[in-house]
């Protein structure tokens, strides 16, 4: 009787300890971002943003950051985002592909267990129910190179797909979470960062050299994670930052992952820390820059949509 209460006390004190990683913890506020005006850019005027949602996945806030309710029920998006430029298109992410059913039957039980979905149509799919010329797309440019952001790929052969080199090593051995990306057979082009400082980040990549899509380097949920920073002829402007936070929430209150969802999904949970303060302190400076986690719907509801 002694052993069954002490075994008792155990798993109730584990379980405390468990549930304890669910509640509120911010991280300290960051210190105040050193740059007082916006990064100079001149978009051409026909540059335009689009998302193109092709699936969710039933989740809740407590699933997202630390302090959200278990009884918030959250569809976690899977968007792709389109950026149309004059010299060349640019596919963000991929979201679900056609055969996301087929692609999920073969990842692990565990997985599989705790996780429904819906899919709607592809990025491809949308693309080819409004006419849109495939020979404008210059590239797919991966946040990273998880299964929910490459889903897609195989749709979208001939195209090349831009990573880091850190990422493009970490495809190769990322195991289970990148094996869709590893077996595409997609062309993976590397690309550096030779840009200089970018609100607060040392190094950066504009793609086209005119400030309207610059890339900067943000290692933490995967080696060779970036968030991309748009902006358009309006002014508005956009910060993808992939899967550095799943919800808003994780920048506006300063909430990390949960324990259990930081320590299966994220390769280095220090940096993903570090790297949302940063995040933090920029929309604090510039709450003008809309923010969009890559499975925040919301976020992408006030995106224009690919009609």
């Amino acid at each position: 009787m002694r052993a069954l209460a002490i075994l008792v006390a155990l798993i109730v004190s584990l379980a405390g300890l468990l549930w304890s990683t669910f509640l509120p913890a911010p991280l300290p506020a960051p210190p105040p971002l050193a740059e007082r005006v916006l990064p100079p850019a001149s978009p051409p005027a026909a540059m335009a943003v689009f998302a193109l949602p092709t699936g969710i996945v039933h989740r809740t806030a407590a699933f997202g950051y630390r302090g959200g309710s278990f009884s918030d029920k959250r569809d976690f998006a899977m968007t792709a985002v389109l950026v149309k430029h004059p010299r060349g298109d640019l596919l963000v992410d991929t979201g679900f592909g056609r055969d996301i059913d087929t692609q999920v039957r073969v990842m692990p039980f565990f997985f599989r267990l705790s996780t429904t979905y819906e899919r709607f149509q592809s990025a491809a799919e949308r693309l080819a129910a409004v006419g849109y010329d495939r020979t404008r797309l210059k590239a797919v440019l991966l946040t990273h190179a998880h299964w929910d952001h490459t889903s897609g790929l195989p749709e979208l052969a001939g195209t090349p797909v831009w990573v880091t080199p850190e990422e493009h090593r970490f495809v190769e051995n990322g195991g289970w979470i990148t094996a869709l990306a590893r077996g595409t057979g997609a062309r993976f082009e590397e690309y550096g960062f030779e840009g200089g400082p970018y609100l607060g980040y040392p190094r950066s990549h504009d793609i086209y050299g005119d400030g309207a899509i610059v890339v900067v380097p943000a290692p933490g949920h995967t080696p060779g994670s970036v968030i991309v920073f748009l902006t358009l002829p309006t002014g508005k402007r956009y910060a993808l930052v992939g899967d550095l936070v799943w919800q808003r929430e994780g920048i506006s209150q300063r909430e990390e992952r949960p324990w259990v969802q930081r320590t299966l999904a994220d390769s280095d949970p220090e940096g993903v820390r570090g790297q949302l303060l940063h995040v933090a302190a920029i929309a604090a400076r510039f709450p003008e820059i809309s923010i969009v986690p890559a499975h925040d719907a919301r976020a992408f509801a006030e995106m224009p949509q690919l009609e």
